[in-house]
Formats: structure tokens, C-alpha cells, sequence
């Protein structure tokens, strides 16, 4: 390539780099009033009144307006839609004339075919040299990009407040079935038994999941009440089934067997039997005969026991004492196991109370690092001796209640009581408070 001579490229200097420096030659020639002019957002000045008095083409062009429309004609708020009208006039204007500037202020300006722009302001106020205002400077930046992303996040926010309600709603269908179908894993009420008060509570620890304790009575015969309680490994749908046939099989087995401990076997074959493969199934539970005595006013209790805390015999004389059942393996564990009966009679003022290991295991202390305890509930029991079957279950749900998040297992109680004669008989008495 020939070059004129004095215009050619030194030795150190290439012709790309010449582009380079003419490019940047150029963009110093820009004047101020072109890059005020043709900025990439809009500007505008006005007095304190809000007349407009400068404005730059970006911020025109936005309008769809001309500079002479504009410019002594046109108050700053005649761009503005109603309610930002309203927001200038109410917040926009006071904080200006308090603070002197103001930033990222979220309006919509109105263009000339009746459409709206939604904008970004930023203004500052222009003071004399003796301090009084001269006039309002204003960049306005294109808010479309800004409106998206919040409308974006609107939609978004609608939506995980959408799928929120409609889990609480599948939560809450979910809680009534479960509610329901715990209910038909109970008596709904306890049967009237002669000359004895039975009364009976169950606390549910979770309303998200099944429960597996179990409690029931009922008569035998004419003289005779069968009475069980006890407790299903595990939770949920499949502790639930085994609860269910594991009730009808004790109903059914002392129905045809008036015996705790052969109650208690026919209960481990099935469970036994059914449950013996790949996913074992099996349950504590305490199976008892109560035979009121009519003449006496006493009642003999033969109790059995599969794995299961021991009952307490709470006296009307105000002690009170675990009824110790020896032997018995969770109930279907292995193939044969030694159930052995325990024979004990109550008499006016007397209880037995039956309770699931949810109680004894509830967790107390500041760390909830203990376990309640056989101790401490026999302690708590020794206090309501002498006591209905119904006040105690009362005190024991209060109890229960003030395990707070430390009772994390469902528990289920039992009682039965003779009541204190109405009309004691003659003579020396020890009273007990009830």
C-alpha cells in the first residue's frame, strides 16, 4: 500500500490502532448538548413550581411530544397519570422540598396516543449561592425492564401463596381423614359397667399420622367385662391395620375364651402368622377380666400382660403400686410365648389404671433430656389415690398437656374405679379427699 508521504504509519504504530485513536478523537468532539440530548434516559428541568424548562429528546421522544408542546407550556405533573399525580403531590413533592433529592422513585408517565411508560425518577433541587432553591433537575429511566421483574415476581409470589393454601387445604383434608379414621380405631364411648366408673383418654401426638394405641371394654357376659389396652410397633397406615385386627382378635378371642392369657396367645398366633415374613408386626398390650362382686361391692381383676407397662392399683387408703405381671414377650415376636395371669380385687375407692409407654417416656427438664419415668407417673398416681376413675384421668390429661413438645408419642389411658358408697356405713371412717 502507498502512503502519502508524512501520513504514513510510524514504525511503532499499525493502522488499527489509527482507527482507534480516530474513533476516540470522535467521541471527545461530542458536545455536551449532543450527549445531553440523545442520553440513553430522559432529563428535564423545571422551576419550583414544576414548569417544565429544559428537556432532552430521549425523554420527547418517550412522550411522543414536541420540544415547543413542552418546554413553558407544560407543568412537570401534566406527564404524569392520575395517580402518579396524586403520589407527586402527597409524598413525591414534600420529601424534594424536605430532603432536596430523591432516588428511584417508581411512577408512569403518559404518552401522546394514550399509552403509559412506567418510569424510574431521581430528582435533586438547584440552590442559589444564598442558598434559596432555583429549580428541580430530574433524570427519568425507562422502568420497563423493573415493572417485568416485579411483575414477574408478583406472578410468582400469587403462585407459592396459591400452592401454600392448597397445601394447608390437602393438609388439613388429610388431618380430618386421619382424625376419622383414628376415631374408628377407639370405642366411641364406654359402656355402662355395674358398680364400676371406667373412664378413658387418648392423646394424639401428631394430627399428621396414625397413631397406633388402642384401648377397649366390653361385657363378656352377664357378669363378666373384658378390658385391654396396648400398643402397635411403628405409625401410620400399616401400624393402623395391625391396631385394627389386632382389637378384633382380642374381642373376638375372649369372647370365646374368658382368659387373659389365652386372649393374650391367640392374639400372638395371628400377629405371629400374619406378620412373620419380610415386615414383622407386633404389639404391647395388657388384657384383663373384671368380675364385679354385687354382694361385696368388690371386683376381682385377672390381668395378663404381652410386653407392656405394668398397671397401677391405686388404693382408697391413698397408696398406690405397680401390679407386677411377670413374663410376657411383645406379643408376636416368637412363635410361643409365656404369658402369666395376675389376680387382684378392688374395692370401694379403689382403681386400675392401664397407660401406654407415651407417658413414662415424655420428655422433661429445660433440655428435655429426661424421660418422665415408672417412678415419677407412680409418684403423680399416689396423689390421686382414693380418687374417681374420672378425676383421674382428668389430672392425667393435664398432665399430659404440660409435657408440652416434650410428649412426642401417643398415649392412651385407661381407668376403672369402684365408687366410694354413697352413704358410708356406720362407724370410724378414714376419709380421702376425691
Amino acid at each position: 500500500m502507498t502512503c502519502p508521504i508524512g501520513h504514513g504509519p510510524g514504525p511503532y504504530e499499525t493502522s488499527g490502532e489509527r482507527v482507534g485513536d480516530a474513533a476516540f478523537a470522535a467521541l471527545l468532539e461530542d458536545s455536551a448538548e449532543e450527549l445531553y440530548e440523545s442520553a440513553p434516559c430522559g432529563y428535564l428541568s423545571t422551576l419550583m413550581d414544576g414548569t417544565i424548562v429544559k428537556i432532552n429528546a430521549t425523554l420527547l421522544d418517550w412522550l411522543g411530544l414536541d420540544r415547543e408542546a413542552v418546554v413553558g407550556r407544560t407543568r412537570f405533573t401534566d406527564l404524569l397519570t392520575v395517580g402518579g399525580k396524586l403520589y407527586h403531590e402527597t409524598h413525591f413533592a414534600p420529601l424534594l422540598r424536605m430532603q432536596g433529592r430523591l432516588n428511584g422513585i417508581a411512577l408512569e408517565i403518559k404518552r401522546a396516543g394514550g399509552g403509559r411508560m412506567p418510569v424510574l425518577l431521581s430528582s435533586v433541587v438547584k440552590h442559589g449561592a444564598s442558598g434559596e432553591p432555583l429549580l428541580i433537575r430530574t433524570t427519568v429511566f425507562d422502568g420497563h425492564d423493573r415493572r417485568a421483574y416485579e411483575e414477574e415476581l408478583l406472578r410468582a409470589r400469587k403462585a407459592s401463596e396459591r400452592a401454600v393454601k392448597q397445601a394447608e387445604a390437602d393438609r388439613a383434608r388429610l388431618q380430618d381423614a386421619l382424625a376419622v379414621l383414628q376415631k374408628s380405631l377407639l370405642p366411641d364411648s364406654l359402656p355402662t359397667v355395674p358398680g364400676i366408673e371406667a373412664a378413658a383418654h387418648y392423646h394424639t401426638a401428631s394430627p399428621d399420622r396414625l397413631g397406633g394405641d388402642f384401648y377397649d371394654i366390653f361385657a363378656i357376659d352377664g357378669k363378666r367385662w373384658a378390658f385391654f389396652l396396648g400398643d402397635v410397633c411403628g405409625k401410620g397406615p400399616e401400624a393402623a391395620a395391625v391396631t385394627s385386627l389386632t382389637r378384633y382378635t382380642l374381642r373376638a378371642a375372649a369372647l370365646h375364651t374368658p382368659d387373659p392369657v389365652a386372649a393374650l396367645t391367640t392374639l400372638n398366633t395371628v400377629l405371629h402368622e400374619r406378620y412373620s415374613g419380610g415386615d414383622p408386626r407386633y404389639c404391647t398390650a395388657i388384657f384383663g377380666i373384671l368380675e364385679p362382686d354385687p354382694v361385696t361391692g368388690d371386683a376381682t381383676v385377672r390381668l395378663a400382660s404381652g410386653g407392656h407397662p405394668p398397671a397401677l392399683i391405686l388404693r382408697a387408703d391413698g397408696t398406690c403400686d405397680y401390679l407386677r405381671t411377670p413374663g410376657g414377650l411383645l406379643v408376636g415376636v416368637v412363635a410361643e410365648p409365656n404369658f402369666v395371669t395376675a389376680v387382684t380385687t378392688l374395692g370401694p375407692g379403689d382403681s386400675i389404671l392401664l397407660y401406654t409407654d407415651g407417658l413414662t417416656e415424655a420428655r422433661t427438664g429445660a433440655g428435655r433430656t429426661h424421660l418422665y419415668g415408672d417412678e415419677a407417673l407412680r409418684e403423680f398416681a399416689t396423689g390421686q389415690a382414693g380418687r374417681s376413675a374420672h378425676r383421674l384421668i382428668d389430672a392425667l390429661t393435664e398432665l399430659l398437656a404440660g409435657f408440652g413438645d416434650g410428649l412426642d408419642d401417643d398415649t392412651a389411658l385407661l381407668a376403672l374405679g369402684i365408687p366410694r358408697p354413697t352413704h358410708p356405713a356406720s362407724g370410724p371412717v378414714t376419709k380421702n379427699p376425691s
